[in-house]
């Protein structure tokens, strides 16, 4: 039986600092695709050192939409979703091509070991987080959604065992950045399901945020990490439910 294939799909914007090693980390497989949404750093240069599939897509309609772009452009038997701060090692990789030369199924959780400011976080939500990034081409595909996307399959789910490296917030300056980005993607997302908040809703949401993650979910045993991790996302959840309700009045 000949040996599977697979193509790892990336989209980028900026992201000079994370791909070179992303790409890297994904340099054994048979195809890299990235779509990129118009950088104005290195980005694209460094991509085109490891891949002659890098295509350029500008009319950013979300992140599922910009995925799946780069879904079509795959033509190997599987494929591996990546974002640009996230690495596989060489124990996963191990992992992977026996699962794709040796499994009957056709898809596959990752759980990902984030890294919060340069801690490995192991509570308040962050672990194991299991997230389906590997399957059979043509029995996927990305929801259109503007902001956490996902992969939807229709045959039942299987998981490894091998983490997948996620270095999601390596800075407070990019903490806020993102933050602002998602809150603002969110309440867009929300706007276009027809939700409804205001002041009282934004704070009681933030606070249950917050609990959940940091007594509940127990981050408080990540010590300052995860003080700062749990707040952040009761900020983000604040502001994205403060934003939707403006989005509301505006189109009143």
């Amino acid at each position: 039986m000949a040996k599977a294939s697979l193509s790892v799909v990336i989209i980028t914007k900026n992201e000079e600092t994370n791909i070179r090693e992303c790409l890297e980390s994904v340099s054994w497989v048979d195809e890299i695709i990235v779509v990129d949404s118009g950088s104005e750093d290195n980005t694209i240069a460094i991509c085109k050192d490891h891949t002659d599939k890098v295509f350029i897509n500008e009319d950013w309609k979300g992140f599922g939409c910009q995925k799946n772009l780069a879904l079509q452009q795959a033509t190997k038997d599987w494929v591996l979703s990546l974002d640009a701060d996230e690495r596989i090692t060489s124990a996963l990789r191990l992992e992977i091509e026996n699962i794709i030369n040796n499994s009957a199924y056709s898809a596959f959780a990752i759980p990902r070991q984030a890294f919060f400011l340069g801690q490995a976080m192991k509570h308040g939500g962050w672990w194991p987080d299991y997230v389906v990034r590997l399957f059979r081409r043509n029995t996927g595909v990305f929801s259109e959604d503007i902001v956490h996307e996902r992969i939807l399959v229709n045959d039942p789910v299987q998981k490894l065992s091998t983490p997948l490296l996620h270095y999601s917030y390596t800075s407070l300056d990019q903490l806020m950045a993102k933050m602002n980005q998602y809150s603002s993607a969110g309440a867009y997302k929300a706007y276009r399901q027809g939700k409804n908040s205001g002041l009282l809703k934004a704070i009681a949401k933030a606070k249950w945020t917050f609990f959940r993650a940091y007594f509940l979910r127990l981050g408080v045993l990540d010590g300052q990490a995860g003080f700062i991790a749990a707040f952040s996302k009761a900020e983000e959840t604040y502001y994205r439910y403060l934003k939707l309700s403006y989005l509301k009045k505006e189109h009143q």
